[in-house]
């Protein structure tokens, strides 16, 4: 498996490939399915499989100050397009200077010059170079030109479209389980454990304060049930993954103001993550934000919410 930030990082000596384009923000279970018809043409002439993804994201170059909160990291999206089965990706950095390109620039740059493709598979509703101005026909017509096929997918399941903009929205809805479904498994939220106000650790409920990086996808405020696992750290924890109970919000009963990420590793009070990154996957959604009057009533509560996250869980 190979790894290129960039054309420039492209063996000279590449030959033809099966290519696979798009900014797989989420790798949902529509991706999932372009890149297995990318897979299997790729198998059935001999060839490797590249996926070409792009970053940032095309919308924060293009739509700045209004683009959409990101369901995966760059490397999440590397991590999850090489399980499934491509032989490299190929990770584009996306600038004002190449969205200005246009559609046959781009097929000729891209994929001919440095990717050698002879088969390219994208959603149907696939757009590309500048303003958007080349689609699915586009990019077959560019195909007989350049000696390439150019095959569009549909990106359904059971008759539903799948969009990383439906899942956003079931997200921002606080609807983890109904995101889950669309990207084939758990939303993820990663980032580092950075010291918080340590209230958890005083009631007895000691948590990782998780600071993710801009414009992450994060659910509705509330309390979830889901899994902490320590991904990068000197610790012995590395790899280590552990049922969580999952607070978002703003601490309302402490008068908050800053809206946090805080994960609770079930019946575990001896862990010291600060500084690790780590990942948060949410499970279900187990109620909504509250205040409390007392913080007996608040630590109550919370006992309740692990109860349920153990159950969820197990």
């Amino acid at each position: 498996m190979q790894s290129w930030h960039g054309l420039d990082e492209v063996p000279k000596d590449w030959g033809r490939s099966v290519v696979t384009i798009g900014v797989f923000d989420g790798v949902h279970l529509g991706h999932q399915q372009m890149v297995a018809r990318a897979v299997g043409m790729a198998r059935d002439l001999g060839l490797p499989a590249v996926a070409v993804t792009f970053d940032p994201h095309p919308d924060e170059v293009v739509r700045s100050g209004n683009h959409p909160p990101r369901l995966s990291t760059t490397d999440r999206r590397v991590e999850l397009l090489h399980a499934l089965g491509v032989d490299a990706v190929c990770v584009l950095p996306f600038t004002l200077e190449f969205s200005r390109m246009s559609p046959d620039e781009f097929v000729q740059t891209a994929l001919v010059d440095r990717l050698h493709a002879a088969g390219v598979v994208v959603g149907e509703n696939f757009r590309f170079g500048h303003k958007a101005s080349g689609d699915l026909e586009t990019l077959r017509t560019l195909g007989e030109k350049y000696d390439f096929t150019a095959e569009g997918v549909p990106l359904v399941s059971d008759g539903d479209a799948i969009s990383s903009t439906v899942i956003r929205e079931r997200l921002a809805a606080g609807d983890v389980a109904g995101a889950a479904v669309l990207l084939g498994r758990p939303h993820r939220v990663e980032g580092v454990v950075v010291r918080g106000h340590q209230r958890g650790r005083a009631l007895g409920f000691p948590t990782a304060n998780v600071e993710s990086p801009p414009h992450t996808a994060i659910p509705a405020e509330g309390v979830y049930a889901g899994w902490l696992q320590c991904t990068q750290s000197p610790s012995p924890y590395e790899g280590e993954r552990w049922p969580a109970a999952i607070s978002i919000g703003t601490n309302p009963t402490f008068d908050g103001v800053e809206r946090t990420v805080e994960a609770y590793a079930l019946d575990r009070d001896d862990l010291d993550l600060y500084g690790a990154h780590v990942a948060v996957d949410f499970g279900e959604r187990l109620r909504e934000t509250l205040r409390f009057d007392s913080i007996e009533a608040l630590i109550e509560q919370m006992h309740d919410d692990v109860a349920r996250a153990r159950d969820f869980t197990s």
